[in-house]
C-alpha cells in the first residue's frame, strides 16, 4: 500500500504500539512490519501466472485475497500492495459464483483466504491457483532478508463495486492517488495525534479499507470485528477508550439501539459516517450516545474518492440535513445536463468532479453509465444540486430513477423526505409496474410509524404530489449487505412476494 515508509518508522520508533486489534487479537506495529516483510518475501519467490491476461503495467505478483476481517488482513494487504505487486481484495460473503467469475477473470498469482474449507478457497484450487491459509503460513519469521520495499508509483489495488448491474466492475487504483489522499485527509480529518479508530465494517470494502490505511498511515490502533455484532463494537468503544469511530449510519444505529441503556461514551471524540445520508433522528442518536463528539460525513465513490465533507458540532448543524456539504479540498464539482453544460446553482443535474484522487478506470464491467471521464470531469452517475452556499444535496443515481404518471421521481428524494417524519428510522422507495401510473411509488420504513395516511400526510409537506408514495410498508428488521448498507433488492422482493419481511400500512 503507499504508507510503506510510514509503516517503517512507526515500527522503528513505537514497535510495541498495537496497529491492529479484531476480536480480541492484537498485532503490533513491530510485527506488522515483520510478518509483512516475510510475506512479501514469499511472493516475491512465487512463479508469476501464465494464465494472466489483464494489462497490469508494472505489477509483477497480483495478489487475491479474500480474507474477511481477520487479524492477518493487514500483514497480508501491506505485502501484497509493497511494489511491484498489487493486491485484489474480494468479498469472502460474495455469492460463491460471483467468486469464482471474478478469480477466474483476475487469474491471480496466489489467493489468500482465511479458512482452507471456505467457497474462495475451494475456488482458487479447482482453478488451479495457489492458495495460501491465513495463520498457517510457510515462511520463516526468524529469517533475515530486505523489509518491504520502498514506495513506487503504479498500480497497487483494485477493488470491486457495482454499478448500474448487479455484477461487480473491477477498478484500479494507483499508490500516488492514495498518498495525495491520506496526505489531504491526514489534515482535514485531524489525525495527526493517531486517534484509536473502530471501523466494524468488512474490510473488502472502500470505507472500512480506507479507514485501516489511514489508521497505519497515522501510527494509530486500528480496531474491527470479524463479524458484525453492534453489542461488541459498543462494549469495544467503551472498554478501549476509542477516540474515531468510521461507520455507515445503519451500523452507528446499530450500535446506539445496543447501548441504549448504558451511559453515553464521553471519550469519543469524532464520528465520521458515510455510505448513505444522516437522517434527524440519526443525528439525535449519535450526539446522545456521544455527546463529546464532531460528527462527520462525507460523500464519495470508490472510484472517485472524496468528493464533500461536512462537520456537525454539538447541538448544531453548519449545514441543511438534506445536504452533504461542500467540495472536499482539492476538489471541484459541477453540475450539468445531458450535454454536460453547467447548469448552476439550485438546478439539479449529473453530478461531475475534477480532483487527483480519481481511479485510473476499470479493468472489466465498464457499461460506460456508471464511472466515466470526460472533459467536464468524471461522474458516476449520480444526480444532485448545488445551492447558492456551495452545498451538495444528491437527489440519487439517474440508473433509480422511476417515471410515475410521466413524472420523474428520485427514491433519495422521497426517502429523504420519509426520514424526517417523526416514528421513521429508515427508509427505502423503488417502483413497481403499474397499469395506470406506469410505475407506483413504494416505500417501506422501519421505527414507530405505523399509519400510512399520516406518512403520506408528511411527505406532501414536501414533495410534490406525484412524488407521494402510493403503498407503504413496515419493515422490523433491514437485511443487510456485507457492507453494512441495506439490501434493497431483498426488501423489494418482500413486498413483491408478500408477508415474511414486510407488513403493509392502512390509512
Amino acid at each position: 500500500m503507499p504508507i510503506h515508509k510510514e509503516l517503517l518508522r512507526h515500527a522503528t520508533e513505537r514497535p510495541e504500539k498495537p496497529a491492529v486489534a479484531i476480536d480480541g487479537r492484537s498485532l503490533s506495529y513491530g510485527e506488522l512490519h515483520t510478518r509483512a516483510s516475510a510475506i512479501c518475501r514469499l511472493l516475491q519467490a512465487l512463479p508469476r501466472s501464465s494464465r494472466r491476461s489483464l494489462d497490469l503495467p508494472g505489477v509483477e505478483k497480483l495478489v487475491g485475497l479474500s480474507l474477511g476481517n481477520h487479524i492477518a488482513f493487514a500483514e497480508y494487504f501491506a505485502a501484497a500492495t509493497a511494489s511491484p505487486h498489487a493486491a485484489a481484495v474480494i468479498d469472502p460473503m460474495m455469492p460463491a459464483e460471483r467468486i469464482e467469475r471474478i478469480v477466474e477473470r483476475l487469474a491471480p498469482d496466489v489467493l489468500v483466504v482465511d479458512d482452507g474449507a471456505s467457497p474462495s478457497a475451494e475456488i482458487g484450487r479447482r482453478l488451479g491457483i495457489p492458495v495460501i491459509v491465513a495463520g498457517a503460513e510457510p515462511f520463516d519469521l526468524a529469517a533475515t532478508g530486505d523489509g518491504l520495499p520502498v514506495d513506487v508509483e503504479g498500480i497497487f489495488l483494485i477493488g470491486f463495486t457495482s454499478g448500474t448491474t448487479a455484477e461487480p466492475k473491477a477498478y484500479y487504483r494507483s499508490r500516488e492517488q492514495w498518498r495525495r489522499s491520506l496526505d489531504r485527509g491526514r489534515l482535514v480529518f485531524e489525525l495527526q495525534d493517531a486517534p484509536s479508530t473502530v471501523c466494524p465494517g468488512a474490510l473488502a470494502h472502500g470505507l472500512a479499507l480506507y479507514a485501516l490505511v489511514e489508521a497505519l498511515d497515522a501510527g494509530a490502533t486500528f480496531h474491527s470485528v470479524g463479524k458484525w455484532d453492534a453489542g461488541a463494537v459498543a462494549r469495544i468503544l467503551c472498554s478501549a477508550g476509542i477516540e474515531r469511530l468510521v461507520a455507515v449510519p445503519t451500523h452507528i444505529a446499530g450500535i446506539a439501539r445496543a447501548w441504549a441503556d448504558e451511559p453515553a461514551l464521553t471519550a469519543l471524540r469524532d464520528v465520521l459516517t458515510a455510505g448513505a445520508k444522516l437522517n434527524l433522528s440519526e443525528v439525535e442518536s449519535i450526539r446522545r450516545l456521544f455527546p463529546q463528539a464532531r460528527i462527520r460525513e462525507y460523500y464519495g465513490a470508490s472510484e472517485i474518492g472524496f468528493m464533500t465533507v461536512s462537520t456537525l458540532v454539538g447541538g448544531k448543524t453548519d449545514y441543511p440535513i438534506d445536504r452533504v456539504g461542500r467540495a472536499y479540498p482539492g476538489v471541484e464539482i459541477s453540475i450539468r445536463d445531458p450535454d454536460e453544460n453547467d447548469v448552476g446553482a439550485d438546478v439539479p443535474g449529473t453530478i461531475f468532479v475534477n480532483s487527483d484522487l480519481i481511479a485510473d478506470g476499470y479493468l472489466w464491467g465498464d457499461d460506460g453509465q456508471a464511472f466515466r471521464v470526460t472533459k467536464a470531469g468524471a461522474t458516476v452517475g449520480d444526480l444532485g444540486e448545488i445551492d447558492q452556499n456551495g452545498m451538495l444535496r444528491v437527489i440519487g443515481r439517474a440508473g433509480g430513477m422511476m417515471i410515475s404518471g410521466g413524472n420523474n421521481v428520485y427514491p433519495a428524494e422521497v426517502e429523504s423526505a420519509l426520514k424526517t417524519c417523526p416514528g421513521v428510522e429508515d427508509a427505502v422507495v423503488f417502483g413497481l409496474p403499474d397499469a395506470y401510473y406506469g410505475q407506483r411509488i413504494v416505500a417501506v420504513v422501519s421505527g414507530e410509524a405505523t399509519d400510512a395516511k399520516i406518512l403520506a400526510d408528511h411527505c406532501a409537506a414536501k414533495l410534490a404530489r406525484f412524488k407521494i408514495p402510493r403503498e407503504f410498508h413496515r419493515i422490523g428488521s433491514w437485511p443487510m449487505t456485507s457492507s453494512g448498507k441495506i439490501a434493497r433488492g431483498q426488501v423489494e422482493a418482500s413486498v413483491i412476494a408478500g408477508g415474511g419481511l414486510v407488513l403493509r400500512l392502512s390509512a
